[in-house]
């Protein structure tokens, strides 16, 4: 029996469409189950993490388990709940009487209870975006354990999206009340996530490769480093701000960012005095390249969106579509991103190339961003997708298409969708009604929109944190 992901999955396609319609939706939709298969957290660590007798298999090192006493897991994220319980079942089938314990930070809207999780594994639940209390305490408590450590002793940390703001610990002189501020006059602005944890770096004191140096400084343990991908580019030292690896930015680019969005008189005046007036301290400055406190930590990227790509791929290629990678770097503003998108389709879409297709797909991954303006509900691909409605309204399509933006957390935004899909019966729809996109745009209100129209796509949280996905079919018609 197949359990769909996506809650809604019959609703979306029980509506009173075309044949056609409701084919490329059934496509679209299985794009996304696909995707989300593809990336669950316990299949990303069971694939690159293996037990071989003695020896412990992180893709293709080996390190010989005799050498350890105790095993410790820490770290943050959106995924890692399920990150974690999948190592620990790993790890039960270690030979050797090695003990393990573990502390993980994640989200509080995780729908699981604690009772039965782990015995040896803690789950604390901390606030993402904005940092709380909870996630303070929970790094105090990771602290605690690495501080314990020896260096006979290994550490695996995991770290996904989300752990800037699950593992917040302020560098002096920095409250979490501070943090929280800067946190959400960041995430109001239109500065990409890349540039976001660039300044975040700075503002911690596990994060840019800190953690790295606080273990180095107390026990020199081993650390194996399990990283997902959320970050456009897939690097690593952004993903969770960085904090096991080393940091190639220096402070003057906390000013440079926050001058070239205009956010500097925005941010609390203790965060502004440091940057501004103690800068070219050197104690401003995160652990770089040569750094010895790098010299026991091994870090690796075991899943990204690629993958998840990769399985769409193959599954279109089945279905008959000929299929174009269109970007992997997708970024900026939701709203100009859904303007130009109208302008790409048609120009693939009469392509002389492509005229021999009948049926073409369009697959990309990234990260948009949304310029908060009004007090509605919604999610940058919402926005994107009601941006390009209102684009395009009134213009003419001689071609069936499907358009679906997806964030694979399961939940975008302040909405309770993963994102929305568009087609010929939305615009359709779009097109004979009154309905004045402009107003739900001007107030963020993308995920009303769909709402209404009941094409926004609810699958909860997944427990994956990789990139968004777009997904746009073509089919001709015959």
């Amino acid at each position: 029996m197949i359990i769909l992901i996506i809650k809604n999955f019959s609703q979306l396609i029980s509506k009173n469409l075309l044949n056609k319609q409701t084919e490329l939706r059934k496509i679209g939709l299985n794009c996304i189950e696909i995707a989300i298969d593809t990336i669950k957290p316990e299949k990303l660590v069971k694939n690159s993490v293996k037990i071989i007798g003695e020896n412990l298999k992180i893709q293709k090192d080996l390190f010989n388990l005799r050498k350890f006493k105790n095993i410790y897991i820490i770290g943050g994220g959106k995924a890692t709940a399920d990150m974690a319980l999948s190592l620990e079942d790993i790890l039960k089938n270690i030979k050797l009487n090695l003990n393990y314990k573990g502390y993980i930070n994640i989200p509080e809207e995780l729908e699981f209870g604690q009772s039965g999780l782990s015995d040896k594994i803690t789950f604390n639940y901390a606030s993402h975006p904005i940092p709380n209390e909870r996630g303070f305490i929970g790094v105090k408590e990771i602290l605690n354990i690495v501080k314990r450590a020896n260096d006979s002793d290994l550490i695996f940390c995991l770290i996904s999206g989300g752990a800037s703001s699950l593992m917040p610990f302020p560098r002096k002189n920095i409250t979490l009340e501070d943090l929280k501020k800067i946190n959400r006059v960041l995430i109001k602005s239109e500065i990409p996530i890349q540039e976001i944890n660039i300044i975040r770096k700075y503002l911690s004191n596990l994060k840019g490769g800190k953690l790295s140096k606080i273990i180095y400084e107390s026990s020199r343990a081993t650390m194996i480093v399990l990283i997902i991908s959320d970050v456009v580019g897939d690097r690593l030292d952004l993903i969770g701000s960085g904090p096991t690896l080393p940091d190639p930015t220096n402070s003057k680019d906390v000013i440079r960012i926050l001058e070239k969005y205009k956010l500097l008189e925005n941010i609390p005046k203790s965060i502004r005095i440091i940057f501004t007036d103690r800068f070219k301290k050197k104690n401003l400055e995160n652990p770089k390249q040569n750094d010895p406190c790098f010299k026991n930590v091994h870090n690796y990227l075991i899943g990204s969106v690629k993958s998840a790509l990769n399985e769409i791929n193959k599954y279109l290629s089945i279905k008959g579509y000929y299929t174009i990678y269109f970007t992997d770097f997708l970024s900026g503003e939701a709203k100009k991103f859904g303007q130009n998108l109208y302008k790409y389709i048609k120009e693939i879409a009469e392509d002389k190339i492509y005229k021999k297709y009948n049926r073409i797909a369009l697959i990309g991954s990234g990260e948009l961003t949304v310029k908060i303006q009004g007090e509605g509900i919604g999610g940058r691909n919402q926005e994107m997708l009601l941006s390009f409605l209102e684009y395009i309204k009134k213009k003419k399509i001689n071609y069936n298409l499907l358009i679906i933006g997806a964030n694979l957390d399961g939940i975008e935004g302040n909405s309770n969708a993963m994102g929305a899909l568009v087609d010929n019966h939305v615009i359709s729809v779009v097109n004979n009604s009154n309905l004045n996109l402009h107003e739900y745009l001007r107030n963020n209100d993308s995920n009303c929109f769909f709402k209404l129209i009941g094409t926004e796509i609810i699958s909860g949280s997944t427990g994956c944190n990789v990139n968004d996905i777009i997904i746009i079919l073509i089919l001709r018609n015959n």
